[in-house]
């Protein structure tokens, strides 16, 4: 059951769920500010991964015995789970991959496949991580089709006039990211899924950075598809989600060949099996969608009215704090943002700095987060990206910029 917005969200209880928060790293205790790239696991998660494998590990949807019915079930729950987590229509519209970069891949190579052909166009934005670039770099080559982009504002904010003028009867698909990975933009999606279902066009929701932080209603959004990773979302690695609406998946051919994505197979003739099946051939990730599911849960019990409200707490109060920084120039200030705080110090390269903030214990990212079009469009190398959980707090904050005042004083 989802906790109350009126239950008092206890941040000392909520670190103590994630060992590794216990952790130290240069033999300082560390300060973790890096969940943009992968969350920590709470021990729930890491316990029902370890039950699995100790007590209940064996192949799913083949077997008759009672250990593989018992998989099964708990795999298939993890689907219902992740169903009603996105309030997907069915659950023949849940298919798992192996994350948010396959959910991209499979839309683009199999829908692209079917429906976009020679002097087609797919649009994308100019923030886009490079998963939603070279797929679609790839099937347009591919296909002999146009690859357009919407350019960003200074702040980082999608240029909508822009991407309208961009829509045409050519564009076969939009893809975009839901919040920006380097910048922390939240873009308005359903706005650009409105305008978009105008002319028929479809839209893929790029979600990594967006389910760790708010409630992700597919069906509000209307979204076409919308994919996101469990690692970011506190579950494990190697597991992620494709939500398709059903009308579009029934048209689109398989991904990937083998077994469970079958009805019948003879040398002369493959029938596919129903969805999701059809999108998930081979022995899949068990233990990885059985994490999945605990995650799902453990975010329920905590609440996204208390993340979202605590993350943006943060949010403020980081920006408050490096603004009084001399020098410090933040990346990204658009009006509606996640808690990710992407910077740079005059005469401080980011990979010196984010150096020296990991001997003192500090997990920074550095460099240009998979988006080398966006900084190249800022004309810099890279950032320093500070990406905040609902596990970090104020103290983590202010670790922080005692680090970049010291790194500073050393490196200048």
């Amino acid at each position: 059951m989802e906790v109350t917005a009126q239950q008092a969200f206890d941040i000392e209880k909520i670190r103590k769920d994630f060992p590794l928060l216990e952790q130290e790293m240069n033999g300082k205790p560390i300060i973790f500010l890096d969940s943009a790239a992968s969350s920590q696991k709470p021990a729930q998660v890491i316990d029902r991964l370890n039950d699995y494998y100790r007590t209940g590990h064996a192949n799913v949807h083949r077997g008759v015995y009672q250990l593989s019915q018992e998989a099964t079930t708990a795999f298939e729950e993890a689907r219902e789970l992740v169903r009603q987590f996105i309030n997907a229509p069915s659950e023949k519209e849940v298919i798992f991959v192996r994350g948010c970069t396959e959910g991209i891949n499979l839309v683009a190579s199999s829908y692209g496949r079917k429906f976009i052909n020679q002097g087609d166009a797919v649009l994308i934005t100019a923030m886009e991580h490079h998963s939603n670039i070279v797929p679609w770099q790839m099937i347009c080559e591919e296909r002999g089709a146009e690859l357009r982009v919407a350019p960003v504002n200074d702040a980082g904010e999608i240029d909508l006039d822009a991407l309208y003028e961009l829509l045409d009867e050519r564009v076969k698909i939009v893809s975009l990211v839901h919040v920006s990975n380097a910048l922390g933009t939240v873009n308005p999606v359903k706005a650009i899924i409105d305008r978009a279902h105008e002319l028929n066009i479809p839209v893929l929701v790029d979600g990594a950075q967006a389910i760790p932080h708010t409630q992700v209603d597919v069906q509000a959004l209307d979204a076409d598809f919308y994919t996101f990773s469990g690692h970011k979302m506190f579950g494990p690695t190697g597991i992620g989600v494709l939500y398709g609406k059903e009308e579009w998946l029934e048209q689109m051919p398989p991904y990937h060949g083998g077994g469970e994505m079958i009805k019948t197979v003879t040398f002369e003739k493959t029938t596919y099996n129903e969805l999701p099946h059809k999108f998930e051939a081979g022995t899949p990730d068990i233990s990885g969608v059985i994490g999945l599911g605990e995650a799902v849960r453990y975010i329920q019990s905590i609440g996204y009215e208390n993340i979202s409200r605590h993350e943006h707490e943060l949010l403020v109060y980081a920006t408050e704090q490096l603004e009084q920084i001399e020098g410090l120039r933040i990346i990204g200030t658009a009006k509606e943002k996640a808690s990710v705080v992407s910077f740079l110090v005059d005469g401080v390269h980011p990979y010196d700095l984010g150096a020296i903030l990991d001997k003192l214990g500090i997990a920074v990212r550095t460099g240009h987060h998979c988006t080398q079009p966006l900084m190249a469009r800022y004309e810099i190398p890279g950032t320093v990206r500070a990406s905040f959980a609902f596990y970090n707090n104020k103290a983590d904050i202010d670790a922080l910029v005692a680090g970049i005042n010291r790194a500073v004083l050393m490196l200048k």
